[in-house]
């Protein structure tokens, strides 16, 4: 695919570091992270954060004259034995504790839960089947919360499944003891109105193992932001996506990556197809080097596959770097359509051009597929994309 036009592309290059920099000042210098409504503004569209989204689709969840309506959302948690669920009330301390929400729905989702849900997986407790959150959406607006803690040595998958209708703006909180190894898989599966709009905080504890996998599917407007920090030295953080954005629909994926402690890896890998008259995507990355995180591996890379005239992808990878002793550092950004060498090289060997084109997709997502590691998981998103497809071919 060939690079699009205007998004920096490239290594830590002086020239690449001082144009990813500029993009991600901006965004540091916007208003800082806090629990409280009252510290952000109301947007207008034109902040840097904002500059992307149709706040008009965000059902009021912006402006703070969104209020929990109607049957909402119902969570059902499916775990394991040994692993402990508790529904606890807003005083309760493992709350907030990986990250502060950064923008006012964040907050404002934190101000309105009434109940958040804790799940936790005790010191060296090796789970060998995944976590299973089911939210489904019944109607009307919902405010949630959700922390998963691993103790220290633990090791899990969970997987949370989002499907039916609602309006949805929550937190979830990822906090991980020293050595501990988490996968989550986070499925956006929603009916053509939901919106949804959430801020996902991992906390990776010292020599410890965080693997995201955001998958996204449905859902009218939906905007994630996935965050990560480093609580201990030698912590690695993976962080996938998968979104095909259909006719209508606004996908948006705003990542941070903070590398605030030494020695700390990450990489980011992020893939999208979109089709029909006004589809939308966008992919923020910003990957943030401190002055003290000396050792830092990091990589992060942005791939869009446009199937129809009439869609549009946003996809800004930003990278800035306060120390110079790193391993490496560096992001990338593409977007294209179909490669008609690959079309041409399989239609000359007897394929016929829908499969040859469902072929060039399915090879597309595969890598991230098989991030996913959830046999049941992967065969719905692989049967989804199918089902996807057969309205482009």
């Amino acid at each position: 695919m060939a690079e699009a036009q205007n998004i920096p592309v490239g290594s830590t290059t002086a020239g690449a570091i001082a144009v990813a920099a500029e993009s991600t000042v901006a965004t540091r210098m916007s208003a800082p992270p806090s629990f409280d409504v009252a510290d952000f503004p109301v947007p207008h569209g034109r902040e840097e954060e904002w500059r992307f989204t149709p706040l008009e689709r965000l059902r009021g969840l912006h402006d703070g004259t969104a209020v929990a309506t109607g049957e909402g959302v119902k969570v059902a948690v499916e775990a394991p034995e040994g692993v402990i669920v508790e529904t606890v009330d807003r005083d309760d301390p493992r709350l907030g504790k990986a990250g502060t929400p950064v923008d006012r729905i964040a907050a404002q989702a934190y101000s309105a839960f009434e109940k958040a849900g804790v799940i936790t997986v005790p010191k060296e407790t090796v789970l060998t089947e995944p976590i299973r959150i089911a939210v489904h959406g019944e109607g009307g607006t919902s405010f949630g919360h959700q922390v998963i803690q691993l103790g220290a040595f633990a090791e899990a998958v969970v997987v949370i499944d989002h499907t039916g209708d609602a309006v949805l703006a929550a937190n979830v909180d990822y906090v991980l003891g020293d050595g501990a190894k988490l996968t989550v898989v986070s499925v956006q599966d929603w009916d053509d109105k939901a919106v949804h709009v959430a801020q996902h905080n991992a906390l990776v504890g010292r020599d410890a193992s965080f693997k995201s996998v955001v998958v996204t599917f449905g859902g009218d407007v939906v905007r994630l932001h996935p965050r990560v920090a480093y609580a201990g030295t030698g912590a690695e953080a993976e962080l996938f996506g998968l979104y095909f954005t259909d006719a209508g629909q606004h996908q948006e994926h705003r990542l941070l990556v903070d590398h605030n402690v030494p020695h700390c890896t990450s990489h980011v890998v992020y893939k999208g197809a979109l089709q029909g008259d006004e589809a939308h995507a966008v992919w923020i990355g910003d990957v943030l080097i401190e002055a003290t995180a000396e050792g830092t591996d990091t990589y992060e890379m942005n791939r869009n596959l446009v199937l129809t005239d009439g869609a549009r992808v946003d996809s800004v990878p930003n990278l800035e770097i306060e120390t110079g002793e790193i391993v490496g550092a560096g992001h990338a950004s593409a977007t294209g359509r179909f490669d008609d060498e690959q079309l041409f090289y399989l239609m000359a060997r007897g394929i016929p051009a829908d499969e040859a084109r469902r072929l060039v997709v399915r090879g597309f997502f595969a890598e991230l597929v098989q991030q996913i590691g959830v046999p049941d998981i992967e065969e719905r998103l692989l049967a989804k994309i199918e089902t996807e497809l057969e309205a482009t071919v």
